[in-house]
């Protein structure tokens, strides 16, 4: 008896990368290609027609809200799999797209091998972040999003020394670097060290995503008595 191959449905509106992903997908053994489309429209119609197990979606659709299709899909179907494709996703972009539903991210520019291996990764259930968030405070927020459970819990589980708290409380305060080192006497080189580590333990890039991180969060200050405190 052969195996039940993985009923793919493609959307994506690069007609040349979704003829030549077509071409790969064909050649897998245990893949199925049930249909491309170069848009969303239809959608339920052809997700109803051909049922795939996986659905691969373009996150920047030019025609039509790529959420919206997430969320018309896993409303109607929820027993596929969607996995978005995109060349780098924000981070914003791929918590959201978790929260709908989405089971997997593949770049844009990523191997075969592992595009390949993240449809049959996420065939199996397992959930497929983007590489470089693999790991970081990121995953873990996306973790908690997954399970449903609040995300107030994650900063508990960040190893922040108590410089490095003091530090993101001046940064949210609009402190430049010179103002915090002045304000904690220490070296400006050594203020842009302590930044460069938050920057890390967040998965974040800019000061300014710092701040606005604790402002939205409000996590360090109402979870000073739970926040793991390492020595400087």
């Amino acid at each position: 008896m052969k195996a039940k191959k993985i009923r793919i449905l493609l959307i994506e509106d690069n007609r040349l990368l979704r003829e030549g992903l077509t071409v790969m997908l064909r050649k897998q053994q245990d893949m199925q290609v049930v249909e491309t489309v170069g848009n969303g429209e239809n959608i339920l119609a052809i997700m109803g027609k051909y049922k795939p197990d996986v659905l691969l979606l373009d996150l920047g659709l030019r025609s039509r809200s790529s959420m919206n299709l997430v969320k018309l899909v896993k409303k109607n179907f929820s027993g596929s799999k969607i996995i978005v494709m995109d060349l780098i996703p924000l981070q914003a972009d791929v918590l959201e797209f978790v929260e709908a539903g989405v089971s997997g991210f593949i770049l844009k520019d990523a191997t075969v091998n592992e595009f390949l291996k993240t449809i049959r990764s996420v065939v199996k259930g397992l959930q497929v972040l983007p590489p470089n968030l693999t790991g970081s405070l990121f995953s873990q927020i996306v973790e908690h999003a997954i399970s449903g459970s609040t995300p107030s819990a994650i900063i508990e589980s960040v190893r922040m020394t108590k410089r490095e708290k003091q530090v993101i409380e001046l940064i949210s305060e609009g402190h430049t670097n010179k103002e915090i080192a002045q304000e904690l006497h220490l070296s400006t080189y050594t203020i842009k060290s302590h930044v460069h580590n938050i920057l890390e333990k967040l998965a974040l890039s800019t000061r300014v995503q710092i701040a606005k991180y604790l402002h939205d969060s409000k996590k360090i200050d109402s979870a000073n008595k739970d926040i793991s405190l390492l020595d400087e």
